[in-house]
């Protein structure tokens, strides 16, 4: 999944953190939303202008992140 379209990393947003689209929606909260047990149906409940692509493009984001920092992790 391309992910790069819906993650946004804006520096005067959220302290520059990837973020959902724009929105005020960091990609951390969403994992740790989805770790805290939240189903998808619920999160788009807590935040409607999330789509289920946006849920997907946040875990194509952290999986990318890892698959570049195990490559190069003094570069991370």
């Amino acid at each position: 999944m391309n992910y790069r379209n819906q993650i946004t990393l804006e520096p005067n947003k959220r302290g520059g953190k990837p973020c959902v689209r724009g929105l005020r929606i960091t990609v951390y909260e969403v994992l740790d939303y989805r770790v805290s047990e939240m189903t998808e149906a619920e999160i788009l409940d807590d935040f409607p202008d999330m789509t289920r692509q946006d849920l997907k493009a946040c875990i194509a984001y952290a999986a990318d992140r890892e698959r570049r920092f195990m490559t190069d992790p003094l570069s991370a």
